[in-house]
């Protein structure tokens, strides 16, 4: 090229005006909308120079973005690290042999471009589609080699016969998700009255996109000032941003661009339509005849296409043919060229009396007026026939292809199973999202919903879609969005139906989990309460949704620590569910790990151990031996066994849930963080600090990765780790450590929890250490006062705050007060503790200490 040298060759660079013009989002959505790269390699590039911008602005009218190297070894490194989209490389002369051979079979590079004055020899590298010494021929070069990769991008599904009646699998699981997706969204855009707003509406979303690139911007404005005054074939058939932009939203399910292009999409199908209904009564449409298509398939495809005999297939986007046989076999032969694909010729056989699908000549009404060109609608399907080879090396291949009816009796019986399985009850874009959650696409149905979200007006239909997002959110472990959306859900819902209508029920038992989830129990409480309130009016005493609802109110009375509640709700869950459900159903192990989770918290550890055991014995009648569902009772039984000092006996019963977690759970899994957690609490008690420390910094690590800052696990966390640094005389680190953990509870928690109570008993244990007892007491008496508001009489953890206090007092010189306390620690621990209990003989020795000091 003739731009002028830069003062600096030896370092490579970008060009400041391709590539740094937009932001990081419109860059990848315009460049998105080909699915291609262009790449510009020349050591002559400069930003300064006349003719380099008037370069850039011919290539840029073909390709948004140019990415721009004057260093060889750059180009390279790009070009290797960007491998999810093809790459077009226009190189220099100058750069032209040494980069060839180094590039040339990087599965990404498309298309090379040789752009200089010296004709070198380049017949044997096939992906050169020449040496162009002029700017015009080589993008008139480019932009032919674009339209042909259009071309042979057109998705395609493959349909075997008689797969309809493989009633075993889901429709989902025998058919690509891209014939469903675009079948559905032509049944939804049926339903849909589009207007002049839908228009408005992608016109801004294209200006938002294309904001620094004038030239694109100039197609908007053209298609916003004229779109209604000529016909959306028209539009397509240019090929502008239009055409390029729904293509890839086709072949990427780019749902968000889809839902914005539906009044386009459903505009041009009905083009199709009225033209076809035009034209069929026309003496040379209306009776049999053959259209050509020329591209390109990949080696996998074209197997596939092999081995299903007599199937079908579908091209999943709008279908451009021609009645040329020669023009379609030289696009197939130029495919052919690349070794990793078959050139395709299909010959499409058309009866026109007997097909349904609406197909048109759009000589008169295209672009380009191009003679003989036929175009079907979205999605049209043939039945496969003959495949034979064209040449003798088997890279060239004609297909014959006969267009099927929407009657035809396989094709028919497979819509039918696609509207069952696809929610076809459901109306306009609510199916598609629902779909999309159906086969667990939550990031596309989050499009759907906040597109549905902003093009609706009326409050009484967002309800449903803020109930959406809200799971959406929730799903997301994105709690407090998930929680808004519900909110609003539940607020526009409450102006519409009676209070206690059953569809409140799941809403505020959806509020109730999130609560509970974010730590706040009251509310989870509130809530779950309201949900069972709902479902006793409406529900059978017996009825197994109603034994969920008393499920779920055992749980929230359980984090509100009111233990004989919490009982009695999971006691009533599992009366239903016996009742109503097998005897190895999962809901009933979870109710007797419920009701032995609340005796534990209770101190009942014996019936804690019987409930356990009830549940685990129903688990291994149905689960093998190393199932992640069994690691739940070797943790509730090691916590028991920790909790009576048979501290070998909990330890085996961790490590059992530790090795079984290993081998079916991510490294991350918040179970993993539990078990860590109980195992660091055996060895705490055993002395092996270092081990102890190392298991609650590994439960720590995990659940900051699962968890809101402010979760109270996080809170216990802290305050494990706080007990270790005391146990290894880290003073300072301990009392931090617990200040972290009383933080995140004070957020969280009612100021009442037991486990407030718990961090400054520990503090207090500290202050204890460093002789500093007028803080010792204040901890204390602050963890004596929780746990007076929370736990019954008789709680071992009420006799632990008595005989510190009494330490305490002793060490201060207080004897009688001292003395007091210690007695009331050994009156409780009677009642609770066998005799030889190291607790029991903990205070025995204080009174001792005491009764020495009087």
């Amino acid at each position: 090229m003739d731009a002028s040298k830069s003062n600096d060759t030896t370092q490579s660079k970008q060009l400041s005006f391709v590539l740094n013009d937009v932001t990081v989002r419109q860059r990848t959505d315009i460049e998105g909308i080909q699915n291609i790269l262009l790449v510009w390699l020349d050591n002559n590039i400069d930003n300064n120079n006349t003719d380099c911008c008037n370069t850039v602005e011919q290539l840029k009218r073909i390709v948004p973005n140019i990415n721009a190297f004057t260093d060889d070894n750059k180009c390279i490194q790009f070009i290797q690290t960007n491998t999810d989209r093809k790459i077009y490389i226009i190189i220099s002369d100058t750069f032209g042999k040494q980069v060839v051979p180094r590039i040339h079979d990087i599965s990404q590079v498309d298309a090379i471009f040789i752009f200089g004055k010296n004709k070198e020899s380049y017949e044997k590298w096939v992906k050169i589609k020449g040496v162009f010494t002029e700017l015009p021929s080589l993008c008139e070069a480019l932009e032919q080699t674009i339209d042909q990769y259009e071309q042979n991008m057109i998705p395609i599904s493959f349909i075997a016969k008689n797969i309809a009646d493989q009633s075993s699998n889901t429709i989902f699981n025998l058919l690509d998700s891209s014939f469903i997706f675009i079948r559905i969204i032509k049944e939804i855009l049926l339903t849909i009255d589009f207007g002049e707003i839908h228009l408005e509406e992608f016109i801004f979303y294209c200006r938002d996109v294309f904001a620094d690139d004038d030239d694109e911007l100039d197609n908007v404005d053209q298609l916003n000032s004229e779109y209604y005054s000529k016909k959306p074939i028209w539009w397509y058939t240019q090929k502008s941003f239009l055409y390029h932009m729904l293509n890839r939203a086709i072949r990427s399910l780019d749902i968000g661009v889809l839902v914005r292009m539906g009044f386009f999409i459903d505009d041009l199908h009905r083009n199709i339509q009225r033209l076809h209904s035009e034209q069929i009564d026309d003496d040379d449409f209306n009776k049999s005849f053959t259209v050509y298509r020329g591209q390109s398939l990949s080696k996998r495809d074209f197997e596939r296409m092999k081995n299903i005999k007599d199937g079908f297939i579908s091209f999943n986007n709008f279908l451009l043919t021609t009645k040329n046989r020669d023009i379609s076999l030289d696009t197939a032969q130029q495919a052919a060229i690349n070794p990793d694909v078959v050139g395709i010729v299909f010959v499409v056989n058309v009866d026109a009396a007997q097909s349904t699908t609406p197909f048109a000549s759009i000589t008169d009404v295209s672009y380009f007026h191009i003679e003989d060109e036929v175009l079907f609608s979205i999605q049209t399907i043939f039945q496969i026939g003959n495949i034979k080879p064209i040449d003798t090396n088997k890279h060239l291949y004609e297909v014959t292809l006969t267009l099927t009816s929407d009657d035809e009796k396989e094709l028919r019986k497979l819509t039918d199973r696609i509207q069952q399985e696809t929610l076809s009850d459901q109306q306009g874009w609510v199916r598609l999202g629902q779909v999309l959650l159906t086969m667990n696409q939550i990031e596309k149905a989050q499009d759907v919903y906040e597109i549905l979200l902003d093009q609706t007006n009326h409050e009484t239909e967002k309800a449903p879609i803020y109930y959406q997002l809200g799971w959406i959110k929730n799903h997301q472990k994105e709690y407090q969005d998930a929680l808004t959306f519900y909110e609003k859900s539940l607020s526009i819902n409450q102006d519409i139906y009676a209070p206690d209508n059953i569809n409140f029920a799941t809403l505020y038992r959806n509020i109730s989990a999130l609560h509970y989830i974010m730590g706040n129990y009251p509310k989870a409480l509130y809530f779950s309460e309201k949900a069972l309130e709902i479902k006793q009016k409406s529900l059978s005493r017996d009825d197994l949704e109603l034994g969920n609802a008393y499920h779920d109110v055992g749980i929230a009375h359980n984090g509100v620590l009111d233990y004989p509640e919490a009982l009695s709700s999971h006691e009533e869950a599992l009366r239903i569910r016996q009742q109503a459900l097998p005897s190895n159903h999962p809901d009933l192990i979870a109710s007797y790990n419920n009701i032995g989770m609340v005796n534990f918290n209770m101190g009942n550890y014996s019936k804690a151990l019987a409930t356990f055991e009830k549940a685990f014995k129903i688990q291994q009648q149905s689960l093998p031996p190393n199932h992640p569902d069994l690691t739940a009772y070797y943790n509730n039984i090691g916590m028991v066994y920790n909790n009576m000092s048979d501290y070998s006996k909990a330890l085996s019963s961790y490590e059992k849930a530790l090795e079984i977690q290993k081998k079916t759970l991510p490294p991350n899994h918040p179970s993993l963080a539990v078990t860590y957690n109980n195992i660091g609490t055996v060895y705490l008690q055993l002395g092996d600090y270092p081990k102890a420390l190392s298991s609650y910094e590994k439960t720590l690590q995990i659940r900051q990765q699962n968890l809101p800052p402010n979760h109270p696990e996080l809170g216990d966390a802290y305050h494990n780790i706080g007990i270790v640094h005391n146990s290894m005389n880290n003073y300072p680190k301990a009392i931090s450590s617990y200040q972290k953990s009383i933080e995140i509870k004070q957020q969280s928690l009612p100021s009442k929890d037991p486990s407030l109570g718990t961090s400054y008993n520990n503090i207090g244990i500290v202050y204890i250490s460093m002789a500093d007892f007028p803080k010792a007491l204040q901890s204390h008496e602050n963890a004596l006062q929780i746990r007076q508001q929370s736990l019954p009489p008789s709680h071992p953890d009420l006799a632990m705050s008595f005989g510190y206090i009494g330490k305490v007092y002793n060490s201060m010189g207080e004897y009688s007060k001292a003395l007091s306390y210690c007695q009331r620690a050994i009156d409780i621990s009677q009642q609770t503790l066998p005799p030889d209990h190291p607790h029991f003989q903990w205070y025995r020795n204080i009174l001792q200490d005491i009764q020495k000091n009087l």
